[in-house]
């Protein structure tokens, strides 16, 4: 293999692994909100109870998030020097926001929210962990507008030529709110909140299953699948803008999104399918002029084809893409009829009866992470070839001075430590899940704190 399939095959390894990481934090963060906004409104100790679970495994996926978070930086540097520094500037402006408005958001209040359990008010530790969450979400902000400015490039001008070029900022806002960035950070929020709801129903459904914490994860698993089925049909919407705004900025990714070659021709929707890209030919289940209809509201409007692309700027593995893409809408309407089927369960008074879907909804954790990472794939294959959408290219964009041997000794090297750290990601979390959250009684160390102070006082 040459440096750029290298070099692209490391840096995928680490993204998708980090991946794993941030939406888990920002899903998780939102439904601990809602529990510590229970157990402020009701005063049931429960809600406290599950916060305080729920707390404990937040900080475990925040700790690797931003551990594995760290390498991907430095391959900018290591890898892709052409690339930092033609993008150093859009990128420097995105992640200098990201650590001033996000990052010391979310590390600020961290500490309250894991060590300040009866040390602080009720009320306090519920900002705190508002402040946690909100950092979160800032910070995937500014991630998905970089990214974004990549998909669909806005508020800039080229400085120098050649080797040299490099994209500076002239509108930093039309730099941020660039044609993708909205519906793509919608998109990515949306499946954060499904894959956080969805590890808390898996562990909920499976205490449940056991007979141990009955009445807590009774009370989780709903909250959980109000949250998931808000998210699974809110997706809906925003799966539709984001593939509109690729239709418009991104013909040919949508193109091959779908298998699609004639631009003559109105383009059919694939529910499954194989793309036979020597032969440009779809073999599978698909809905005759699906996709014209979808984008123009006309089912026999053309569509552009890949062959209205010069074959260099169309993607090189446009099956891939093609499975990528329908892996995720296929994921994603199936957790949209699981959760409909949950809130029907819950409307006949039999959510908790049939043990089939608790089993179910124990295995269906590992739906919106799938999902989550075949969208990601499906994004950045089907930009391909361009690095920065119509500017530059992935195979300009490398270091030059970097050689295949030292990619690879750095490429085994991170699965190894990787496969280390996930596996001690998934011990520690199955410890946790196994000794479960606190059965012994609450007992807030408060009021007897504030004694103690006041008898030192008069001591002195």
């Amino acid at each position: 293999m040459d440096v750029e399939i290298l070099s692209r095959i490391q840096f995928a390894l680490t993204v998708s692994f980090h991946y794993i990481y941030p939406p888990l934090s920002i899903g998780l963060g939102l439904i601990m909100v809602i529990f510590e906004a229970s157990y402020l409104k009701t005063g049931n100790i429960e809600y406290e109870r599950l916060a305080r679970f729920w707390t404990k495994i937040f900080a475990l996926t925040f700790g690797i998030g931003v551990a594995t978070g760290i390498v991907m930086e430095f391959e900018f540097g290591t890898n892709w020097a052409t690339y930092s520094r033609y993008v150093g500037d859009i990128f420097g402006s995105a992640l200098a926001a990201e650590g001033i408005f996000a990052f010391a958001l979310e590390s600020g209040f961290l500490g309250i929210l894991l060590f300040g359990w009866n040390r602080v008010s009720p009320r306090v530790h519920f900002i705190a962990t508002l402040g946690v969450w909100f950092g979160s979400m800032f910070s995937a902000v500014w991630i998905v507008v970089a990214n974004s400015w990549q998909q669909t490039p806005a508020g800039y001008h080229i400085v120098g030529e050649g080797l040299e070029a490099r994209a500076e900022v002239t509108d930093f806002w039309a730099m941020v709110f660039n044609p993708s960035s909205v519906d793509r950070l919608s998109h990515v929020w949306i499946g954060s909140f499904l894959a956080g709801a969805f590890l808390i129903i898996s562990v909920h459904a499976y205490y449940l299953l056991k007979n141990r914490h009955i009445e807590v994860s009774k009370r989780a698993f709903k909250i959980a699948l109000v949250v998931a089925l808000v998210a699974s049909l809110s997706q809906l919407f925003t799966g539709h803008r984001s593939a509109d705004g690729v239709a418009i900025n991104q013909p040919a990714k949508l193109a091959a999104m779908e298998g699609h070659y004639d631009s003559l021709q109105a383009a059919d929707m694939y529910i499954m399918g194989w793309v036979d890209h020597d032969n440009q030919e779809v073999t599978g289940i698909k809905i005759p002029n699906g996709l014209s209809f979808l984008i123009h509201q006309d089912f026999n409007e053309p569509v552009k084809g890949l062959n209205h692309f010069p074959k260099e700027d169309i993607p090189g593995q446009v099956n891939a893409v093609f499975q990528f893409y329908h892996i995720m809408v296929a994921i994603g309407m199936t957790l949209i009829g699981l959760t409909l089927l949950g809130a029907f369960l819950w409307w006949r008074g039999k959510l908790f009866d049939h043990k089939w879907y608790l089993q179910v909804m124990v295995a269906a954790v590992l739906l919106p992470q799938i999902a989550n990472q075949a969208g990601w794939f499906a994004a950045e294959m089907g930009r391909q070839p361009w690095v920065v959408y119509g500017l530059l290219r992935t195979s300009d964009a490398l270091s030059k001075v970097v050689t295949a041997n030292q990619v690879i000794f750095s490429l085994v090297l991170f699965t190894a430590i990787y496969c280390l750290l996930f596996t001690l990601f998934v011990y520690l979390l199955n410890k946790k899940i196994k000794h479960g959250p606190d059965d012994s009684p609450m007992i807030d160390q408060r009021p007897k704190q504030k004694e103690m102070v006041e008898a030192l006082n008069t001591h002195s």
